[in-house]
């Protein structure tokens, strides 16, 4: 019979109300990294968690196969699994941080607007917008919706949510998309996906202009500016 703890653990003197003793350990034992400790070793563990050696072995086995930690020599890091999960939960303000630096820069490159769109229900919403400085353009405003299955920017978002034709599949092969007058007459649109950890669609990076401005270089411009977003953002 395993032996309990010298003394209480954290989980036992909380624990969940009818909750499972061992995934309370197992999870307090995940919660002696929050200090961000990038590794561990099996004395910590057993220090941070309040639990015997054996013990923590034991709830290391589970974790190291359910990908939850990973062994680094003598010590435990976190895992791919849980990486995953944290970017599940990715929250809005590390969009805040990264999104509105990175349109003012595709702004200065193009001096054409460029905006940042993500799904909400059967529309596409207009996260964050950089306005271009010059006087024609279009006047969307953060906070507005937009149509899902017409524009650059939705038309991105379908496709990298697996949306089947013929113009999804160029999007997915190509990796961008422009698209003239396909929400307003002569207004282009060129979108690239925006990705997070775990190569998650976290929106569509958009550029925005009067047809007649367009140029061969936005394309390019465009998908550069998407790329180096979903890096900062953990793609």
């Amino acid at each position: 019979m395993p032996r309990s703890a010298a003394q209480p653990s954290a989980t036992d003197l909380d624990p969940a109300p009818g909750g499972v003793a061992a995934v309370d350990r197992a999870l307090g034992l995940l919660c002696a990294f929050e200090d961000g400790s990038p590794r561990l070793g099996l004395a910590e563990l057993s220090r941070r968690s309040g639990l015997y050696k054996s013990t923590v072995l034991r709830l290391l086995a589970s974790l190291l196969h359910a990908g939850f930690l990973v062994r680094e020599g003598e010590a435990y890091a976190p895992g791919p699994t849980l990486m995953r999960l944290g970017a599940q939960a990715q929250p809005e303000d590390a969009l805040a941080a990264a999104v509105p630096p990175a349109l003012r820069a595709l702004v200065g490159a193009t001096r054409e607007s460029a905006a940042f769109h993500v799904r909400r229900g059967d529309h596409r919403l207009c996260l964050y917008r950089e306005d271009s400085p010059q006087l024609l353009r279009d006047h969307i405003r953060a906070g507005d919706l937009l149509p899902l299955d017409r524009g650059a920017g939705g038309r991105v978002l379908l496709a990298f949510e697996g949306r089947a034709g013929r113009v999804y599949d160029a999007i997915r092969r190509d990796g961008v998309v422009v698209m003239s007058g396909d929400r307003v007459p002569d207004l282009t649109g060129i979108s690239a996906p925006v990705f997070g950890a775990g190569q998650r669609l976290l929106g569509a990076l958009t550029l925005t202009l009067p047809t007649t401005r367009h140029q061969p270089g936005f394309v390019g411009a465009v998908r550069h500016a998407a790329s180096t977003l979903s890096a900062r953002l953990g793609a």
